[in-house]
C-alpha cells in the first residue's frame, strides 16, 4: 500500500512565508507527476502547482511567481514553498502522487494525502 502524508501547515500571518512537506512511502516503483491542491471552505478543489519526474512545473495564475514546488526522488518527497501568503490561500492543502506499484505493472494509480489545514490569518 501506498501512503502520503502532508506536514507543514499552520497558522501564518498575511505576507507571510510556509513550507508543505509530502512524503510518499510504501509499495512505490516509480512516481511520475506530482502536485498540491487545495480545498476552501465551501468551494472545489483546484490545483496549486505541479512537478514532473524530471522537475517540469506547473502554476496556476494566482500562485505563480509566490508558489514554488519542488520534489526530492531519493526521498520520494514533493515540497511547496509559500511565499507573500494570503488570506485567499487559506485551505487545506493536499498531495498527489502518481505512483507505479512495481515493475510489472505499467500504469500509474494516483494517490492522495490527507491534507494538511493552512491558515492566513491576522
Amino acid at each position: 500500500q501506498v501512503q502520503l502524508v502532508e506536514s507543514g501547515g499552520g497558522l501564518v500571518q498575511p505576507g507571510g512565508s510556509l513550507r508543505l512537506s509530502c512524503a510518499a512511502s510504501g509499495s512505490i516503483f516509480r512516481i511520475n507527476d506530482m502536485g498540491w491542491y487545495r480545498q476552501a471552505p465551501g468551494k472545489e478543489r483546484e490545483l496549486v502547482a505541479s512537478i514532473t519526474s524530471t522537475g517540469i512545473t506547473s502554476y496556476a495564475d494566482s500562485e505563480k511567481g509566490r508558489f514554488t514546488i519542488s520534489r526530492d526522488n531519493n526521498k520520494n518527497t514533493v515540497y511547496l514553498q509559500m511565499n507573500t501568503l494570503k488570506p485567499e490561500d487559506t485551505a487545506v492543502y493536499y498531495c498527489n502522487g502518481e505512483v507505479r506499484t512495481g515493475p510489472s505493472t505499467p500504469i500509474f494509480i494516483s494517490y492522495w494525502g490527507k491534507g494538511t489545514l493552512v491558515t492566513v490569518s491576522s
